[in-house]
């Protein structure tokens, strides 16, 4: 395990808890499908002296002096992610994904415009339009949902429908908790028809896409991509929005600076720099695929054994378990009890879920991190078996406690990235 003597020496506190964390992420199984763990290479570029250099502006047009070596990082961060996307401009600034999202709408529209996305209901994401977010004060969202929640098929005509009569500006694609894949050629068709810039919000996917693995919307002409450039892509945490044409890049780059944020996190700048460069090597590639295999066994398993799963599988990295259905419990119940035996994973709300977001009906689990400590199909049964034996003994706290340290034994077979050099 990594050492960190200045740490210690500075602040016990702090050092305890990281050393905690450490541990925790060793001895138990990580299936947040949002969550990854990054590089060794990563990781250190994150704690570098790029922390001390303020970098307004963009390569050759920065407001400070001693640009020379930030140029050199960001410029190395936009091609590469150019070359991995497709993609006719890059911005690698926005500091995370909802920062890179907002500023992507100021770029498009005047306040009061119109922006369709899909229900957060049906697997969409807050940032899209969800009532408890800013952004609906300004800008009016409309939504679509799924047509059939058993195959997880998005009602496309309805869109049109939508689409048509509401005229938006931006139609979105995109989600948090959906296991499918989209037609893109379709929402491209529609977006087309009614002269909306077409939007795919990749966060969840973006690794998968560059590996190969899953479709990349600028293939059927979508205009915009907007991404994190952590979850499946493996790069630290921070945002990233691309464009297919060069001048709609121009007018994003006025909105997110000046127009939104202040000067970049040179040091996430950097660290993406380095990951984009992982992501363009062959292994990355296997990585992406061994995600749906891996995903697609799990999700398979499950149902095997009478889980109900939303869409009934996977064609993603993501599951959605819906336990009401499955075993009598709300998501919160069984989180809380996979979580008593080393198995982290998150509450969800499941399709016109009649239940609250903080105790809804269903659970989101995912195969990203899990992947990345080189798990495959047979070692999925195995987790999928540990869960479904939780459950079985939810009652009985010593055959827990039994089954925690069988679960912990396992994980300590498979190295993670940064603590395991």
């Amino acid at each position: 395990m990594p050492i960190y003597t200045a740490l210690q020496a500075a602040d016990p506190d702090v050092y305890n808890a990281l050393m905690g964390e450490m541990q925790r992420q060793r001895e138990g199984v990580e299936l947040i499908a949002s969550e990854n763990y990054i590089s060794c290479a990563v990781l250190e570029t994150m704690g570098t002296v790029f922390n001390n250099k303020y970098s307004e502006g963009y390569p050759s047009k920065r407001y400070y002096g001693g640009q020379q070596f930030t140029d050199i990082v960001e410029s190395l961060a936009i091609e590469r992610a150019k070359k991995l996307f497709k993609a006719g401009h890059a911005n690698v600034q926005p500091h995370a994904g909802a920062p890179a999202n907002i500023a992507t709408y100021f770029a498009l529209m005047e306040p009061g415009d119109t922006i369709m996305g899909m229900d957060l209901s049906h697997g969409g994401h807050l940032t899209h339009g969800h009532p408890v977010t800013y952004i609906t004060k300004i800008f009016k969202f409309v939504r679509y949902k799924m047509k059939d929640v058993e195959t997880g098929e998005i009602d496309y005509d309805e869109m049109r429908e939508i689409a048509r009569r509401e005229k938006p500006k931006v139609l979105m694609g995109g989600f948090s908790a959906y296991p499918r894949e989209l037609n893109y050629a379709k929402m491209q068709a529609i977006a087309k028809e009614v002269g909306a810039v077409s939007i795919m919000d990749m966060a969840h996917i973006a690794g998968l896409i560059a590996g190969g693995a899953l479709r990349n919307p600028f293939d059927d002409g979508f205009d915009l991509c907007l991404t994190t450039t952590h979850k499946t892509l493996r790069g630290p945490r921070g945002g990233m929005i691309l464009t297919r044409e060069e001048e709609l890049g121009k007018k994003i780059d006025k909105q997110v600076f000046p127009g939104f944020q202040g000067g970049p996190i040179m040091q996430m700048v950097a660290a993406k720099a380095v990951a984009f460069g992982e992501a363009m090597k062959p292994e990355f590639k296997v990585y992406a695929h061994q995600i749906i295999k891996n995903a697609k066994h799990m999700a398979q398993y499950f149902m095997d054994h009478g889980v109900k799963l939303i869409t009934n599988g996977t064609d993603n990295h993501m599951m959605l378990i819906d336990c009401i259905t499955s075993w009598n419990m709300s998501g919160k119940e069984v989180e809380h009890l996979f979580d008593s035996i080393g198995i982290t994973l998150n509450k969800n709300m499941i399709a016109d879920d009649p239940r609250k977001p903080m105790d809804p009906s269903g659970v989101r689990l995912g195969t990203p991190a899990i992947t990345t400590r080189g798990m495959k199909e047979p070692e999925m049964e195995k987790l999928a078996g540990f869960m479904l034996k939780a459950i079985e003994i939810r009652a009985d706290e010593t055959a827990l406690r039994k089954l925690h340290e069988e679960v912990k034994e396992f994980c300590l077979r498979y190295p993670v990235p940064g603590i395991d050099k």
